[in-house]
């Protein structure tokens, strides 16, 4: 048994204000939309699941009943994931004018062979990315 790949899948509030970020800010093309859920793409490679969570019928419920529709918007910006890039400078440069660094994840070197940095999207989701510096590959 082999895993091959992971898909982050981040609860949004609106879902097509979040495709416009993603795509505008960082160049993903979007890759397929139904009413409620996004795949974009990055050159060709399926990167970032979008679902909406903008259920407010928690707001009003009276009773005893739990919660559980699944999209409730109070999990909207409750997610975060990280991807692994190549030439992090270049992308932190890029992105260093727009204004959604997250202010406690700027470039940086970790002691365990990472270069990082994170951004938040507009509902709050962390999106850390980071480059290998110790000189591995990824394992195939």
């Amino acid at each position: 048994m082999r895993m091959i790949s992971a898909i982050p899948a981040l609860p949004v509030r609106n879902i097509k204000h979040s495709i416009d970020f993603y795509c505008d800010k960082f160049g993903f093309t979007l890759g397929y939309h139904e009413e409620g859920f996004a795949v974009l793409l990055f050159n060709e490679v399926r990167l970032i699941h979008l679902w909406e969570a903008s259920d407010e019928s928690w707001q009003s419920r009276y009773n005893s009943k739990p919660i559980i529709s699944g999209a409730e918007s109070f999990i909207a910006g409750t997610a975060s994931c990280r991807i692994e890039v190549e030439d992090i400078d270049e992308l932190y440069r890029r992105i260093q004018p727009l204004g959604i660094l997250h202010p406690n994840a700027q470039l940086r070197d970790q002691w365990w062979g990472v270069r990082e940095f994170g951004i938040t999207d507009p509902d709050n989701n962390l999106i850390e990315f980071f480059e290998n510096t110790n000189g591995s590959k990824r394992q195939k």
